[in-house]
């Protein structure tokens, strides 16, 4: 395969990458911010079985989000190995098993999803049980979400490293990655020490930033020729 027909797969590899890590973004800012606070109520699991049972059809949607969550999330850890394999093996292969990590995470958030729909609107009488499971379900979404964290952050160590070393996308995009990892870690060590720190969720906007960033430069400029 000569360079200039091997750099337009690699092109292509990396825009398709872009698509799957667009689609993860749009399905995780669609299921939190638009359908995620109409249903589950944080510390009220009595108003979240009424949601769940008023509001089924809205429930649904936000569990396929989920379900889209996970598809695009192992997707986009398929295709980033796919992109990176061939000059960086040993990182390609920790981001494609990190990254499915935090897609089996997800799972674990939307098998509970379904479950509480499910007890929601079953045929079990007293409302005292539903409530009870609601509130069993409802902690397991947000501590699969909450520990998931550690995964959210490492996944990007590898992705971060191989842009710097590669230098093959701004070096500097590679470094706010990798900030955004090490945000995410404290960000949940830290709530899951029990300590209340108003400031707590900002340590995750380079993630934020980082992985836009990514998206952006994956669908418009694709990767930089090796000799670059």
């Amino acid at each position: 395969m000569s360079v200039n027909k091997e750099q337009k797969q690699l092109i292509k590899t990396a825009r398709t990458t872009g698509v799957w890590y667009l689609m993860m973004a749009i399905s995780g800012i669609l299921g939190f911010m638009v359908f995620h606070s109409q249903i589950f109520v944080s510390g009220n699991p009595e108003q979240t079985l009424t949601n769940l049972i008023e509001l089924e059809s809205t429930a649904r949607i936000r569990l396929l989000l989920e379900f889209s969550i996970v598809i695009s999330q192992a997707l986009t850890a398929v295709w980033f190995f796919k992109l990176f394999k061939d000059n960086y093996e040993w990182e390609a292969w920790t981001l494609g098993i990190w990254g499915m990590v935090n897609a089996l995470v997800i799972m674990i958030s939307a098998i509970s999803m379904a479950s509480a729909i499910g007890i929601a609107n079953s045929d079990i009488s007293a409302m005292k049980d539903k409530v009870v499971l609601i509130q069993v379900f409802q902690n397991i979404i947000s501590n699969a979400w909450g520990i998931g964290g550690l995964f959210f952050g490492l996944w990007l160590f590898p992705m971060g490293s191989i842009v710097i070393k590669s230098k093959r996308m701004p070096v500097w995009l590679g470094r706010v990655i990798i900030l955004g990892g090490i945000g995410y870690l404290i960000t949940t060590v830290i709530r899951y020490t029990g300590i209340d720190i108003s400031f707590n969720r900002f340590l995750i906007l380079p993630a934020t930033i980082g992985e836009f960033w990514m998206i952006g430069y994956l669908l418009i400029f694709g990767i930089r020729p090796s000799n670059e």
